[in-house]
């Protein structure tokens, strides 16, 4: 009988510990989050999201600005573009901008893992939440 109690506290504690983390690993709604990218030649600028907290996108890219929406069920992640601003860019960002957009709109399942943010579609992209 103590056995069975020890085991019943253990998988309760278990569950507990599980519930815990998984609401810490949760879609990152009010967050600021950079994409996981190195500069394009001549510029520090690295694409950035902010995830309002009902979905809503602003959209920092390597040049074009705009803003999307993200509808989220379980694991499944649907990303909607909304108007983006052409602010006069180089080719070579357009195309960046452009293949960007359509990698967010393309993706299908989420995953999180801490800090990070994982889109996964044809193309996976990875976003790290912006620290303090």
């Amino acid at each position: 009988m103590v056995l069975l109690k020890r085991i019943m506290c253990g998988a309760a504690a278990l569950l507990v510990m599980s519930v815990g983390a998984h609401s810490e690993e949760g879609f990152p709604f009010g967050a600021e989050m950079t994409l996981e990218a190195v500069p394009q030649p001549g510029s520090k600028r690295i694409p950035n999201i902010e995830i309002g907290d009902n979905g809503e996108v602003v959209l920092e890219l390597w040049c074009k600005g705009g803003k999307g929406q993200f509808s989220v069920a379980g694991n499944t992640v649907i990303f909607v573009p909304g108007q983006i601003q052409d602010r006069s860019c180089p080719p070579a960002k357009v195309q960046a901008d452009d293949e960007l957009i359509a990698a967010l709109a393309a993706v299908e399942t989420w995953k999180r893992q801490g800090d990070m943010l994982t889109l996964i579609g044809p193309k996976t992209l990875r976003f790290r939440e912006n620290g303090n």
